[in-house]
């Protein structure tokens, strides 16, 4: 089932659930940061206000994809965050802790999260079941560029217990290859906004593909048997979200996240354009159910 939400003008909806209501964070274009929405049914939200305030803070605009998880080790939540710096103009990952979802949020120093020389967006956290975590987040493009292309990649970090800091140096997973991938003229490609399910001991990659504000962006899949590679798309499958597969104004979906519903069934969240006549960065939240079947995770709309 497609639940389509009354948010809009946001992109990239995370949700958690807490008891009997549901919180949405989301791609802001809030000046002071990041704000939360809540809910009952998953169709009707509510502007709860703001989660993180970033207006004082090394961030100062592009307040892209928070996620947000509950710490194992304090039972504390965590947010990730995407901004651009004041001081280099660069995009890099954020992190901030609260004691309940909707915060407030405090980030843990008035600093990007790491630096490894790059723009970096699209954090996402995932825990194997033997405790290590790991930070799947993008290369942007907007500075990575590879021959005459501005290319988005995906990688990956350890993370230390606490979700605060990451371990080690990070490992090259994707880069966008197929024709699906990119804007038309291969001068831009994207692969952004990742997303980790395990299953049978397989881990299964989500991303988006593609521009955002194209009718065409998309979620794709890639799998491994290890969290940190090596992962392999899938050439009859890709992509498993598509404008296609609904009607005409079902346009650009993408930037999926997972969670559980109260009855501990799997959704996932994901933004599409909120005019599909005039595709851009104001997009609407949607929810939709999530099967396995045949080793595969299916998206039903």
């Amino acid at each position: 089932m497609l639940y389509r939400t009354n948010i809009t003008n946001i992109g990239d909806p995370f949700v958690v659930s807490d008891g009997d209501n549901y919180i949405m964070y989301a791609t802001t274009f809030d000046a002071k940061g990041f704000r939360y929405y809540t809910s009952e049914n998953l169709t009707e939200w509510k502007d709860g206000g703001v989660a993180l305030d970033l207006s004082d803070s090394w961030a100062y605009k592009d307040f892209w994809a928070p996620e947000v998880i509950q710490r194992p080790t304090d039972g504390k939540y965590v947010m990730h965050f995407s901004a651009r710096g004041r001081e280099n103009k660069s995009l890099r990952i954020g992190v901030a802790v609260a004691d309940k979802p909707q915060g407030p949020f405090i980030q843990v120093k008035n600093e990007p999260m790491f630096d490894f020389g790059y723009a970096a967006i699209d954090g996402h956290v995932f825990i194997d079941e033997d405790g290590q975590s790991y930070l799947y987040y993008s290369r942007d493009c907007c500075e990575n560029v590879i021959g005459d292309s501005h290319v988005s990649q995906l990688y990956v970090v350890k993370l230390n217990d606490e979700l605060t800091e990451v371990v080690g140096e990070p490992k090259l997973l994707t880069t966008p290859t197929y024709p699906y991938e990119h804007d038309g003229d291969g001068s831009w490609l994207w692969n952004e906004g990742p997303a980790v399910l395990k299953k049978d001991g397989k881990y299964h990659l989500f991303y988006s593909a593609n521009y955002y504000a194209s009718r065409k962006y998309c979620v794709c899949v890639a799998t491994s048997d290890k969290p940190d590679g090596d992962f392999v798309k899938s050439e009859t499958d890709n992509p498993i979200l598509h404008a296609d597969m609904l009607d005409v104004d079902f346009s650009g979906p993408g930037h999926n996240s997972f969670f559980k519903d109260k009855k501990g069934s799997l959704k996932t969240a994901f933004h599409i354009h909120t005019d599909a006549s005039k595709p851009s960065d104001n997009r609407r939240a949607c929810i939709a159910d999530v099967v396995y079947e045949d080793g595969k995770y299916l998206i039903v709309l």
